[in-house]
């Protein structure tokens, strides 16, 4: 990013380097970020808690230190109303639970605090967050930057809307099923989901443990604009937290794996089509990878489809067993009938078969650990179409079949506990308007490092679409502002 552009577009690198050098205060950085939130934010409704005041405190606290406090010092992010903010409500999106107060921070913001991040706010999640589009009758509907033609995805939609809008430089959110690589691919971020045990998770709200197969695929993570925002962040996000009693405390750098690191690349389908544009940015992404010294070969990886669907009748049935009557009580119509038609689609597991399926899980990871001997990296398609108009899956079985039915390569990943990052590698040219097409590169267990740097080898040919997508906002804006105008003016 050039120096003349406007902090708000300055990417998380930049704004570290920058304050820890003393360039630049934190204050002067969080002000620019409130007053991008300011700006864009009424039209988005991705920030959906708005929390100035603490922001500003916190980033004085931070310029008045001798010396940075860590590698994000006075880099702004946001949090997702799932997670634990000391003295926030963690509402999940359901009206009934806007009163549920926080007692102290979840780890992931303990740790983002730690590094010396700025909470600027908190972004919305559909209800439950088990939904790939974000929308609820507490907050509303967040939109997609790049326009209305397109859902801003889910769960973290909130998240994924306010980075790529430019609502600080980093955005937290998380991942059971797909909620980091959703509205990354919706918004054009970069994520990656962090495997099983790697970044520690809490909520110290919560009244009950979660069933087994939940704690098994959650995860926490982090959606930028870039890889390199990644490989900054993510070390500070996987520190230690005794809460969590299945956190793996390893370095976020593991060993150099012997060059060229092998790459399969595969475009299975599954019976549903591969849409051109996805294609391209497959094409994309594996050119990339081989013009920077990675050997891609076209290799199926193993059970695939069944790997998926097991993985995803399995999740239902726990939530079926354990969430089923929460979401009844709670839950709007629209997600009561949401749930009705993934149980048709996903026949939820029960009893005896349910346990049978979580047993056999550890078949189809051992299956894929000895694949990714072979093959550290796996490139996929995320979606097998572009993403899907707000909505979308709230209209019947064609609507879930394009919202989920199109994303086995999403529930695989989550299913066996493998790190899997999401990047942009395209732009498609919509009937309804452009929007970006992201890739999937999955990777061995507690490698999520050998992720994130295939993903900067293909942003080195391939540069990330922000700056694309901010021109595009400001063209809106100017648009939005001639309007206004001449309605004045006609009165």
């Amino acid at each position: 990013m050039t120096q003349t552009a406007p902090l708000w577009q300055w990417s998380a690198a930049e704004i570290a380097a920058a304050t820890r050098s003393g360039a630049l205060t934190a204050l002067e950085v969080c002000e620019a970020a409130i007053a991008r939130m300011e700006a864009v934010n009424p039209d988005l409704n991705a920030v959906v808690t708005e929390l100035q005041d603490q922001a500003r405190a916190d980033a004085e606290a931070l310029d008045a230190k001798d010396g940075p406090k860590g590698v994000l010092h006075g880099v702004p992010v946001t949090i997702k109303i799932n997670v634990d903010q000391k003295g926030e409500a963690t509402s999940n999106g359901v009206t009934a639970f806007q009163s549920v107060i926080a007692p102290e921070d979840a780890p992931v913001v303990r740790n983002l605090k730690a590094a010396g991040a700025v909470i600027i706010g908190r972004t919305n999640t559909p209800e439950f967050s088990f939904r790939a589009d974000t929308d609820n009758d507490l907050y509303g509907r967040t939109h997609n930057p790049w326009g209305p033609h397109i859902s801003s995805g889910g769960s973290s939609g909130g998240a994924g809307s306010a980075v790529m809008a430019g609502i600080g430089a980093l955005a937290h959110g998380n991942d059971i099923g797909g909620s980091l690589r959703f509205p990354a691919s919706a918004n054009g971020a970069a994520t990656v989901k962090p495997g099983l045990g790697r970044v520690p998770a809490f909520n110290p709200s919560q009244g009950v443990e979660r069933g087994l197969l939940a704690q098994s695929m959650s995860v926490q993570g982090l959606l930028a604009r870039n890889a390199a925002d990644l490989k900054l962040s993510m070390p500070a996000m996987i520190a230690a937290d005794p809460r969590d009693p299945f956190h793996v405390p390893l370095p976020w750098r593991g060993a150099v794996e012997p060059a060229p690191i092998r790459v399969a690349v595969t475009r299975d389908d599954f019976g549903f089509g591969l849409d051109p544009a996805v294609a391209t940015a497959l094409d994309r992404a594996a050119s990339a990878l081989s013009d920077a010294g990675y050997a891609v070969e076209e290799v199926a990886p193993p059970l695939a489809r069944e790997t998926g669907e097991v993985g995803y009748r399995a999740l239902l049935g726990e939530v079926k067993a354990l969430l089923g009557g929460d979401i009844r009580k709670y839950g709007s119509n629209a997600i009561n009938a949401l749930f009705e038609e993934y149980f048709r689609q996903f026949p939820p597991f029960e009893g005896t078969e349910l346990l049978t399926a979580l047993a056999q899980r550890s078949y189809y990871a051992r299956a894929w650990s000895l694949f990714l001997e072979d093959y550290p990296l796996v490139l996929t398609p995320f979606l097998l179409k572009p993403f899907f108009r707000p909505g979308r899956d709230l209209e019947g079985a064609e609507g879930v079949r394009d919202a989920l039915g199109c994303s086995h390569w999403s529930f695989i990943m989550s299913f066996l506990g493998l790190p899997a990052g999401n990047l942009p590698t395209y732009i498609a040219e919509l009937p309804e308007g452009p929007g970006p097409i992201g890739v999937q590169i999955a990777g061995r267990r507690w490698r999520e490092d050998l992720i994130v740097d295939a993903m900067e080898a293909i942003e080195a040919s391939i540069p990330p679409v922000c700056d694309t997508l901010w021109v595009r906002m400001i063209k809106g804006a100017g648009s939005k502002h001639r309007e206004r105008s001449r309605s004045k003016w006609r009165r």
